[in-house]
């Protein structure tokens, strides 16, 4: 790829997109991101670099005009809870449904999408699971003649995570602190690498035409052992106690009934499953993904 050609990113306010982005215009590239709220224009426009379009997503026409022109478009939409106002499937499935058959027509010739490990329409244990694998699906068999690539990460840390981030400030206050699924396997996956992926499938596009990339970190840790790796590097003596199955239903039921929704019964029934991966997809990348430990611990164990 060419630093005169032109990248849009929809959903570059999240985590994963601020990286995305940055990464993206160090590289010399033309990058437009699309805003669908004021919060998400005001905080992209805080990134150098990076040229900001407010869009209503819902809008066929409005859309239509930002992608025009637009060679690659990176699709990193996404939501982990449910609410009255949007679901899974209008996100994940009708979304990307839709974009994919407007990439078509605007004549953008690379399509990169966000998924989840674990993603699938007919075999996932969750509803967020089978949305995703369903949106995989639409936007791998909706794209004649645009590159499409789908990625799918375990969870992802870094600076500003969602993860490890949440553990770090519930830890401050609870000296017990009960681990839901305690042991559920997770590869995390460092947050750097995971752009690195989407840089380069963006670089060498042909080469991974029509795959989906699962993107784990080296090393394999259960649930307990996350939040007892959190414990331990900020300084922290807390009880960390594995729920058995039965609390860990009831305690989904509980919480997804408070603001916030911290934990609900569809993330219980996502992970019945493993997030780990059965081979290496860096590798054909040319990435080593970097260790946990590595990158974790010196941004969780800072003065307090």
């Amino acid at each position: 790829m060419t630093a005169q050609q032109t990248v849009a990113v929809i959903g570059g306010s999240g985590f994963v997109g601020r990286h995305l982005l940055v990464r993206l215009v160090n590289a010399g590239l033309q990058v437009t991101a699309l805003a669908r709220s004021s919060a998400a224009e005001s905080g992209l426009r805080k990134l150098a670099g990076v040229r900001v379009v407010r869009v209503k997503l819902e809008s066929d026409e409005a859309l239509s005009a930002c992608l025009a022109g637009q060679a690659v478009v990176i699709n990193l939409v996404g939501i982990l809870h449910e609410s009255r106002e949007i679901d899974f499937d209008a996100v994940h499935v009708a979304f990307p449904r839709r974009l994919a058959h407007l990439c078509q027509a605007a004549g953008v010739t690379q399509y990169l999408h966000m998924s989840a490990l674990n993603a699938d329409a007919a075999k996932g244990s969750s509803r967020y699971l089978k949305s995703r694998g369903e949106g995989e699906d639409a936007v791998h068999h909706a794209c004649g003649g645009v590159t499409v690539t789908s990625f799918r990460p375990s969870i992802i840390f870094g600076p500003g995570d969602n993860f490890f981030g949440v553990f770090d400030r519930l830890l401050d206050w609870m000296p017990v602190f009960p681990v839901v699924c305690p042991q559920t396997r997770f590869a995390p996956v460092f947050v750097d690498d995971v752009v690195e992926a989407f840089y380069q499938v963006l670089e060498r596009g042909a080469d991974f035409n029509g795959q989906r990339l699962n993107l784990c970190g080296p090393q394999i840790y259960t649930f307990k052992e996350l939040v007892q790796f959190v414990a331990r590097v900020t300084g922290r003596r807390r009880l960390v106690l594995g729920m058995p199955d039965s609390l860990s239903r009831l305690q989904a039921l509980v919480m997804e009934r408070l603001p916030g929704k911290l934990f609900t019964r569809d993330n219980y029934r996502s992970m019945q499953m493993d997030s780990v991966c059965g081979g290496d997809d860096f590798a054909a990348l040319g990435i080593t993904p970097k260790a946990l430990e590595d990158v974790m611990t010196p941004l969780l164990a800072r003065p307090r």
